[in-house]
């Protein structure tokens, strides 16, 4: 039984320690490569971890803006994997300086085949420098408007209002206009436009619109909302009610559609009429001696 145990290590050993190939003066064998790439996974496995860790642990006692500590989280990571990929690199006896040729190719594959990637990474690096957007921001780009739930090397994650993920490479957060709701803080203003009919008295307007801005609780005290009349329309006064908020931000449509039930329900309560488009149509009698 000793004698079939030992045998069987020794053909496991011979397996392990036998060379595949080799590369710049290093041999490969099949323990070498497991070592590699089980490195590789650990690697990349505590680089998350210590992501983690800094982000929830010890950042922020420093600082509670999940945006800024997620951004100098996922610097902190890249650091420490191409740190580590270097010491796994010549742990396992690669000579990079031997490299230069298969570097060298892989860079002009790079340059031509490669350039979306590069250019994606490269302005992930960009994004979590200089932080036009942040985990947790509101953001419009293009046609998609959501939350920023994640930014990785490559592309931005945003959730919109129909918990769908959109998945944005990140040039395009560099090349196009973006528009973000929260980059100099959660409190954006609504201007909500309101038709009155012509003839009713606008101090009563105004009172009702403004009672209709305080009793909302979503709405901000400071700065006070105000109404302002915005112009002499063809069938109505068009007033505008505008107001500030920090908790409806994500959720405009929603707000809009609650200021306006509540101005059609406090109008109905005082008597004033929603008009409606109206179109005075007159006649002139043809006095004209017919043939």
């Amino acid at each position: 039984m000793l004698e079939s145990v030992k045998l069987f290590l020794q053909k496991l050993k011979y397996v392990i320690e036998y060379p595949l190939f080799s590369l710049t003066e290093t041999e490969f064998t099949a323990g070498s490569i497991f070592i590699f790439f089980f490195s590789l996974f650990l690697l990349l496995y505590l680089s998350k971890a210590f992501k983690s860790f800094l982000i929830n642990k010890v950042l922020i006692r420093y600082n509670e803006d999940i945006g800024v500590r997620q951004a100098m989280g996922t610097i902190a990571r890249y650091l420490v994997v191409v740190s580590g990929l270097f010491i796994i690199i010549q742990a396992n006896g690669i000579d990079l300086s031997g490299l230069a040729i298969i570097g060298g190719a892989l860079g002009v594959g790079i340059g031509f085949g490669l350039q979306g990637i590069t250019n994606n990474f490269v302005s992930g690096i960009v994004i979590l420098l200089e932080r036009p957007i942040k985990v947790g921001d509101r953001i419009e780009v293009g046609d998609t408007t959501g939350d920023v739930t994640k930014i990785s090397a490559r592309a931005t994650t945003v959730m919109t209002n129909d918990g769908i993920s959109v998945i944005i490479p990140n040039s395009e957060f560099i090349s196009s206009r973006v528009i973000n709701w929260s980059y100099s803080g959660r409190l954006v203003r609504f201007k909500v436009p309101i038709p009155a009919p012509y003839g009713v008295d606008h101090n009563k307007v105004l009172k009702l619109l403004l009672e209709v801005a305080s009793e909302n609780k979503d709405v901000a005290k400071t700065p006070e909302p105000h109404v302002r009349l915005k112009e002499f329309a063809d069938s109505s006064l068009t007033f505008e009610l505008v107001f500030w908020t920090a908790d409806m931000m994500h959720r405009q449509g929603k707000m809009k559609s609650q200021i306006n039930l509540d101005v059609y329900q406090k109008f109905a309560d005082n008597d004033i009429t929603i008009p409606f488009p109206q179109l005075d149509l007159h006649m002139k009698e043809n006095t004209g001696k017919g043939s």
